[in-house]
């Protein structure tokens, strides 16, 4: 479908907009808030640890989904009914799902524009993923109706994710700029190794003009959010 395509191209101006504009930005602020109260000043190892937990993110996002792939390779030929690999399509999404909503309530903890730029570039990424879920669920066995409703189940886990980082990062916010910085490390590596990877797939010049405007769009999305005039 070319909008699910476009769609995709979106996403990623708006995932990278939001970790390099927004969510870097806000956790290297946050450290600074944080020993603007204890009487200290930002130096220079306190934005290297950020960005060493950031690379170490990255890698570990990595291996996860090497893990996840490796497994899928291995249980491909089953002749059950179902694929085992579909029910780790949805524990790995539900956990993903959990993992947004915490970072969508770090994001609001640090400041309301953030927290709306963070909600926007999940949204965006979310429905083509939901989306190829759902074909991946079909494709592995599950009737229409259970692959929607297990692609439902797993998308409200983003729910429990936002009501515990609320109460538990609201009490600990020494912890805020390490999970900013990790939700970071999550839509650059699905921005770069997930998505963009599609967007080569498309050879014809109406199509690449697509994804250029596209991916402007919505790193300018994330651009005007800061335009808002919302209260800190």
């Amino acid at each position: 479908m070319p909008w699910v395509d476009r769609m995709v191209s979106y996403a990623v101006g708006a995932l990278l907009g939001v970790a390099f504009l927004d969510l870097l930005p806000g956790a290297l602020m946050q450290v600074r808030y944080l020993q603007l109260k204890s009487g200290t000043v930002l130096q220079g190892g306190d934005a290297k640890a950020l960005f060493a937990v950031m690379l170490a993110g990255v890698l570990a996002f990595f291996l996860l989904e090497k893990a996840a792939l490796w497994r899928h390779f291995h249980e491909h030929g089953t002749h059950s009914g179902v694929k085992p690999s579909g029910m780790l399509i949805i524990v790995g999404d539900g956990f993903h799902n959990f993992v947004d909503g915490v970072a969508i309530a770090a994001a609001f903890l640090v400041d309301v524009r953030l927290g709306i730029g963070t909600t926007l570039a999940i949204i965006a990424h979310e429905i083509p993923q939901e989306l190829g879920d759902f074909m991946i669920l079909i494709d592995a066995g599950y009737t229409r109706g259970r692959a929607l409703l297990y692609n439902l189940l797993s998308s409200l886990t983003s729910i429990g994710g936002g009501i515990a980082g609320y109460f538990v990062l609201g009490h600990v916010q020494a912890a805020l700029p390490y999970v900013l910085v990790i939700s970071a490390a999550s839509f650059i590596y699905i921005a770069i190794a997930d998505l963009m990877p599609d967007l080569h797939r498309t050879n014809d010049s109406r199509g690449k003009a697509w994804q250029v405007a596209l991916i402007a769009a919505g790193v300018a999305t994330v651009t005007a959010s800061h335009l808002l005039p919302l209260p800190h």
